[in-house]
């Protein structure tokens, strides 16, 4: 177990606080405090650029202005919106968070870690940062950014384990300043202390893209969003030079609900 003493926690605290007053980022998520739009915001940023996401923010709140609106909408117009962000699985998730959020919540987004943690593609972080950056709530939400900073600021070893490194966090955590505290952080990673920089890996790192399986599953996704559905023989002679199985991936994009087979001849976006 990692125990900081007072003096620690301090010097770190007027350090991250000091970059953060130098260095402050600027981002659309950061002028609100609406829960549904920081879920979105969230949701987003898993495994992509902070730049790369604020114009499409900023477009999908636009059109999904609420929870309701997305939870209404077509597959078809939410993956279309998505197309950029990587990942579809995770556009179709949030559309399915707002459905449940209006069958179980009344269409008000949950305000707690287990309440969140019980919506689709929420996990243990993205649980705790809706609610740290939409209500100030006095949790410590680690991701790769804050795990790597707490090892290089206390020289911890790598594969300390991600309990200990939350223990470390939460004693951190300057009460009363959670939303501050959290940006500070993310900033001081982002331009300060990166990965580069410090040395010290993502505990999981992310394989090639171009050409991946995953970039395969991307290509057929846009163009299906583009249209009103493709034979199956069509995909097969497009993407006969796929290393992957295309069966294979179309299996897995039907069993994830993103698509589904019409007579077993087509292929089209999932409709509901």
């Amino acid at each position: 177990m990692i125990v900081l003493h007072q003096q620690q926690i301090e010097g770190f605290r007027e350090k991250i606080f000091d970059f953060y007053r130098n260095n402050r980022r600027s981002f659309p998520w950061r002028e609100t405090t609406d829960r549904y739009a920081v879920m979105v915001s969230e949701i987003m940023l898993q495994q992509t650029q902070a730049d790369r996401v604020a114009e499409k923010f900023r477009v999908w709140m636009e059109r999904f202005p609420d929870t309701e609106t997305l939870a209404l909408s077509s597959l078809r117009d939410v993956l279309a919106l998505w197309s950029g962000l990587g990942y579809n699985s995770r556009g179709q998730r949030l559309q399915l968070s707002a459905r449940l959020i209006m069958e179980r919540f009344d269409g008000i987004v949950p305000s707690t870690p287990d309440q969140l943690k019980s919506l689709p593609g929420i996990g243990e972080y993205t649980s705790r940062s809706i609610p740290v950056f939409a209500d100030n709530l006095d949790v410590a939400a680690v991701d790769t950014n804050i795990r790597r900073i707490i090892i290089h600021e206390f020289t911890l070893p790598e594969d300390t384990p991600k309990a200990a490194i939350q223990v470390a966090a939460e004693q951190l955590l300057p009460h009363g300043r959670s939303r501050e505290w959290h940006n500070a952080l993310m900033d001081y990673g982002s331009l300060a202390l990166t990965s580069r920089r410090s040395g010290i890996r993502p505990v999981s790192r992310q394989s090639k893209f171009q050409g991946s399986k995953r970039w395969y599953r991307g290509c057929l996704i846009r163009e299906l969003v583009q249209r009103d559905g493709i034979y199956l023989e069509e995909i097969e002679e497009k993407y006969r030079s796929c290393p992957w199985d295309m069966s294979e991936i179309i299996a897995d994009l039907v069993r994830e609900g993103l698509v589904e087979e019409q007579g077993g001849t087509m292929l089209k976006i999932r409709e509901k």
